[in-house]
């Protein structure tokens, strides 16, 4: 199957729990891709897959850790964060984050299969707002 080298590659929409991925977010507008959702792809060097639900305590760990979310970026179209948004967040600095007692709530229908190759389903599970 010829790949048009102009276009990005994609790994298969699947969330964490084997099921069709589904949208982190519109509002902001995220994923490495800007389409929603957590895809990912080949360029996605930060694999942007975690699906978090942000909150200020987040924030403010991004920021001190050098990626600073809640400022906006108008001049590549980034409203900047707050507390409550939704964004596909580096699987690394996700971990980062539970490890330093300050990871944000996820959505697991919305955090790609990808994110497995850096966090553990039972963490994820263990901050999961869509779990019954």
């Amino acid at each position: 199957m010829y790949q048009d080298p102009r276009r990005p590659r994609r790994a298969a929409s699947i969330n964490v729990l084997g099921e069709p991925l589904k949208s982190c977010s519109e509002a902001p507008v995220t994923g490495f891709f800007r389409d929603g959702c957590c895809n990912t792809g080949a360029e996605d060097h930060g694999l942007h897959v975690v699906c978090v639900v942000t909150t200020a305590e987040f924030l403010a760990f991004s920021r001190s850790c050098g990626n600073d979310l809640s400022t906006p970026v108008p001049e590549y179209g980034f409203p900047g964060l707050k507390p409550g948004d939704r964004w596909c967040l580096c699987a690394a600095r996700w971990q980062e984050a539970l490890e330093a007692d300050a990871a944000p709530r996820v959505v697991l229908a919305a955090t790609h299969a990808a994110a497995l190759q850096v966090v553990a389903l039972d963490d994820l599970k263990r901050y999961a707002v869509d779990l019954s």
